[in-house]
């Protein structure tokens, strides 16, 4: 569910209709259903910098990884490629995880959930995670409320010695995204909202050049949770 753009503008990642909030189902399922998934902004061929940060996560391949606003991403096909047998990909657009699924012919190690991150219901009972990754989802969440929700569930769902990789539009990069607001994150805020618990083992900025050619600058971390 991240975001792109096929404008001009370097402070707005998408032409999208504009809504209010991102937990809009209705705008997500139309993006997926106007446009093609390789169009979109946020559309990475080969999402390397997370590949990077999941190898030093040192997984075996029976690990849970959770990808979290998943989309239709390719960070799933290059995952089973990897050879892991427990991935979960998560959104909010049913339309953008049946995209996800007809690419992989709904992979016997893949399992999606379509759920929202800000009012979630199923996310709350699946078992404990190895890995958290989310790409360009939580800036979305602007309201502290919907950032409590967003990180207490991350703290239930990630098992101890478990990882939790992060990659959010920097202080360097676009304010608004697909007709939305976010909130600029760095290393320093995802500390302080996972708390004591959590441990940061990596952080880059990281440019990343869309499908339409703009960049957009992003943060990436990763961190351990410690007890």
């Amino acid at each position: 569910m991240n975001s792109g753009n096929t404008e001009n503008s370097t402070s707005n990642c998408g032409s999208t209709p504009k809504v209010e909030k991102i937990n809009d189902k209705n705008h997500w399922e139309t993006v997926y259903s106007k446009y093609d998934h390789t169009e979109l902004g946020w559309f990475e061929e080969n999402p390397q910098p997370s590949l990077d940060l999941i190898a030093l996560c040192n997984l075996n391949s029976d690990a849970v990884l959770l990808n979290v606003g998943a989309g239709a991403t390719t960070l799933v096909d290059k995952l089973i490629n990897l050879n892991y047998k427990n991935i979960v990909a998560t959104d909010i657009s049913e339309k953008a995880l049946g995209v996800l699924k007809d690419r992989i012919s709904s992979h016997e190690n893949v399992k999606t959930i379509a759920d929202d991150l800000t009012n979630p219901t199923i996310l709350k009972e699946i078992e404990q995670v190895d890995i958290w990754h989310d790409r360009a989802v939580l800036h979305f969440f602007i309201e502290e409320k919907d950032q409590y929700t967003y990180f207490e569930l991350l703290k239930s769902k990630v098992k101890t010695n478990g990882h939790v990789i992060l990659a959010m539009f920097n202080f360097d990069g676009a304010t608004k995204c697909s007709g939305l607001p976010i909130k600029q994150y760095n290393a320093k805020v995802f500390s302080e909202k996972l708390g004591d618990d959590f441990k940061l083992k990596k952080e880059f900025n990281h440019t990343y050049i869309m499908p339409s050619g703009d960049s957009r600058e992003y943060i990436y971390t990763l961190y351990e949770k410690i007890k």
